[in-house]
């Protein structure tokens, strides 16, 4: 197994509806928890455990529960949520969307989040990731330049919208 360094710390911030995805979640994963470890006791009554898949699957499950859980109830902890658009709606920032023009002509929309909410819709990117972090600060018409593994990407910034779900 080979040594690799820690990554980098996601930022802290989240959007009101993220926040409560994420408590929800964690409230849920509770009762369900209490199911497995009922589960996981009648499979273990059951006798020879090196053999009982049930049992098997069960502990594996439960494991990966309670790193959830451990997980969430830490990063909880040190999320900040962002509610409310920021006084100059005019710019990019956290929990803007954003429709950009790429230089094929492509439109595209984004919606900057945090770290814990994407891929809860296509569209979200984490306000850490190299399209969010080059598109913050910027207004309509900016044009901006994004690394990416295919190489530069420009894109043009078409509109900015602070719209609440």
């Amino acid at each position: 197994m080979r040594w690799r360094p820690p990554q980098e710390k996601s930022s802290p911030y989240i959007t009101g509806v993220g926040l409560q995805r994420l408590k929800a979640e964690l409230s849920e994963l509770w009762p369900a928890r209490r199911e497995v470890v009922a589960a996981l006791s009648a499979a273990a009554a059951e006798g020879d455990r090196s053999e009982n898949a049930e049992y098997i699957y069960r502990k594996k499950q439960l494991r990966e529960m309670d790193r959830r859980i451990r997980y969430l109830q830490k990063r909880l902890d040190e999320l900040k949520p962002v509610s409310g658009p920021p006084a100059d709606c005019s710019r990019v920032y956290f929990g803007a969307w954003v429709k950009a023009e790429d230089e094929d002509g492509l439109i595209k929309n984004y919606q900057i989040v945090g770290a814990d909410e994407i891929g809860e819709k296509p569209e979200t990117i984490s306000v850490d990731s190299p399209v969010a972090r080059a598109l913050l600060g910027r207004s309509v018409g900016d044009e901006v330049t994004v690394a990416v593994p295919d190489g530069d990407r420009c894109l043009n910034i078409i509109a900015i919208d602070y719209r609440h779900e």
